[in-house]
């Protein structure tokens, strides 16, 4: 003899499909006006179109700073970088891994902050110092020059963020998870 909660569980599925497939089907209409209304972009005002562009760019901004200092800057004065010191060679890899990171955050807040005209000419002057950093990760992953590598990423970061202090897009550090880090 079945249970009542055995008979129960046994309805829930087809129940749940039957209203998954209901809702798609009754979601259906005019494929014409559809596609007439996916190709057209949704209206929206150029305000908000800058509101979006300062929230990115605070984010990815947010992010490489965090990121920065938490594995990099950190490190680096608690002396984790010098020969000898005890787990060198994994905080090194970390910095490393922070470096890739915070450049690519970078690159994308300087990608944002041509959506928003002031943001724009704060940061357009910073790029060349961003893209100085491209080849920076590898360098401090070898170990090499790192008192010059850490003072690199710690004045470009304080110069976004003074940049987006004076657009009106006040930059926090958000220190990503070790999986964020790993991920890139």
């Amino acid at each position: 003899m079945l249970s009542a909660a055995t008979v129960r569980r046994s309805l829930v599925a087809p129940v749940l499909c039957g209203a998954l497939l209901a809702g798609t089907t009754a979601c259906g209409g005019n494929d014409d006006a559809d596609a007439a209304s996916a190709s057209s972009p949704s209206a929206s005002s150029s305000a908000e179109k800058q509101k979006f562009a300062k929230t990115r760019f605070v984010a990815n901004a947010g992010i490489a700073a965090g990121a920065t200092y938490q594995w990099i800057v950190k490190p680096f004065k608690a002396g984790k970088f010098k020969k000898g010191a005890d787990g060198r060679k994994f905080a090194l890899i970390k910095a490393g891994l922070a470096g890739t990171l915070a450049y690519n955050r970078l690159k994308a807040a300087t990608k944002n902050a041509k959506g928003d005209p002031t943001l724009s000419k704060a940061v357009a002057p910073l790029t060349a110092g961003i893209d100085s950093l491209k080849d920076l990760p590898k360098k401090l992953r070898k170990g090499d020059s790192t008192d010059s590598v850490v003072n690199s990423f710690d004045d470009v970061i304080n110069k976004v963020k003074d940049a987006g202090k004076g657009a009106g897009a006040e930059v926090k550090n958000k220190v990503p998870s070790a999986g964020e880090l790993a991920k890139g």
